[in-house]
């Protein structure tokens, strides 16, 4: 892992809470993993007043996720100075991935109070 660089790599715990009827975890749960892994890629590297919100997400289911601890690996692709790309993927207890993305992000400035925190802690 390499914030600094981009790169990040980040552990979830997929409770059964999450499991659809047939007991893997639901798609969109892990949508908003992948999303949580990277994002935070990119947001690491950003000066202090600058956030970038996804602006597309697009997800590919690999294979059923069970319960339990999923990791996230996330990266920067290419980054430009408003706009960013970014892939990753969420990898089961045994590796293999589950499900990979990628995602489109826009650097902005913060103004003004309330703004959300630039800065990620490793």
């Amino acid at each position: 892992m390499d914030l600094e660089q981009g790169t990040i790599e980040v552990a979830f715990v997929a409770s059964e809470q999450f499991a659809n009827p047939v007991g893997v975890i639901q798609g969109g749960f892990l949508a908003a993993m992948l999303d949580d892994t990277l994002g935070p890629a990119l947001v690491a590297t950003l000066p202090e007043g600058q956030f970038a919100p996804t602006l597309d997400l697009h997800v590919q289911f690999l294979r059923p996720a069970r319960p339990g601890r999923l990791l996230g690996r996330g990266r920067i692709v290419q980054r430009g100075r408003e706009v960013c790309f970014l892939a990753g993927e969420l990898l089961g207890p045994d590796g293999r991935p589950v499900a990979v993305a990628t995602a489109t992000a826009r650097i902005q400035t913060v103004r003004g109070e309330g703004a959300p925190p630039s800065r990620v802690s490793a």
